[in-house]
């Protein structure tokens, strides 16, 4: 059974899409499209900008996202996917390909959702912080112990954990794990506590957009972050999405759901191989590869 699976924040590279602009016509119309929907020139930041213009929140996200799901739709009736799931941003990706959500809806959604986070960032200092070499228990259990706000958000891969909260909180918990024997705490450079109760504020105005969005029943199941479980109910679908921001990003849980309901072929859809590499972790014997344009 074939699995798509469609990246998140962090995937992104000056040039990316370039080659989908050039050669094909589709391609390009969606990608003028999108400049048109976002009211700027996304594809020159894409294409030719600097590596900070393309960090910034608002770009990032929708950056990663046209990729993807441009991508998806070059590959034209070769897209037959069993299943689909993203990772965070990713998930809104995956339900663009998969028929849940409108090209335009989705593209509209992710801008909101980026500047939301943004806002919501800005009203309190914020961090992630990446914690390698423990059991997913112990990282829970001593995030539960700290004063302040930190809370397991990206479950990964086995022994790939990342937390997120406050300032103080996190860095606090890091020094905890690592006494608990982390082989690495990393702080992350990014611009907040995603996936944590401090997105509330972001998970207020994107719930707004969302209930005001037409959803449809999927060509497939998409395994969604908040429950790693397949889904196809459209009120389901937008439900477990409002509830994303805020809730950990079930990704360890989710491959091995995956695996279990039978994916044999792995394909990533969109910039880099960050979750192929994560998939390889659970099943190094698994077929895993990027997808193409033939």
């Amino acid at each position: 059974m074939k699995a798509y699976v469609f990246p998140g924040q962090g995937a992104q590279f000056i040039g990316m899409g370039k080659d989908l602009y050039d050669n094909s016509d589709l391609g390009r119309s969606m990608f003028e499209k999108a400049n048109d929907v976002l009211g700027f020139d996304i594809t020159k930041i894409m294409f030719e900008g600097t590596d900070e213009e393309l960090k910034q929140t608002k770009v990032t996200q929708p950056a990663i996202f046209l990729h993807s799901t441009i991508l998806a739709a070059c590959i034209g009736d070769d897209f037959k996917p069993d299943m689909v799931a993203g990772h965070s941003l990713g998930e809104f990706s995956a339900l663009v390909a998969n028929k849940t959500l409108g090209f335009e809806d989705g593209l509209k959604l992710v801008s909101a959702r980026a500047m939301a986070m943004q806002e919501a960032c800005e009203k309190e200092p914020s961090t992630m912080a990446a914690i390698l070499g423990l059991e997913d228990n112990v990282v829970e259990q001593i995030c539960a112990g700290i004063d302040g706000v930190v809370v397991p958000a990206n479950y990964n891969s086995p022994g790939q954990l990342v937390i997120s909260g406050a300032v103080p909180a996190v860095e606090a918990a890091c020094e905890k794990l690592t006494e608990a024997g982390a082989r690495r705490a990393l702080i992350l450079q990014v611009g907040g506590a995603f996936h944590s109760p401090l997105m509330e504020p972001a998970r207020e105005k994107l719930a707004t957009a969302i209930e005001n969005t037409n959803f449809d029943t999927p060509l497939c199941p998409v395994y969604q972050n908040v429950t790693a479980a397949a889904v196809s109910d459209p009120q389901e679908i937008q439900k477990n999405l409002i509830a994303q921001l805020t809730a950990p990003v079930k990704w360890t849980q989710t491959m091995n759901q995956m695996l279990g309901d039978g994916a044999t072929q792995i394909i990533e859809v969109g910039p880099g191989k960050v979750l192929q590499g994560l998939f390889k972790k659970v099943d190094r014997q698994l077929d895993t590869s990027s997808a193409i344009i033939e």
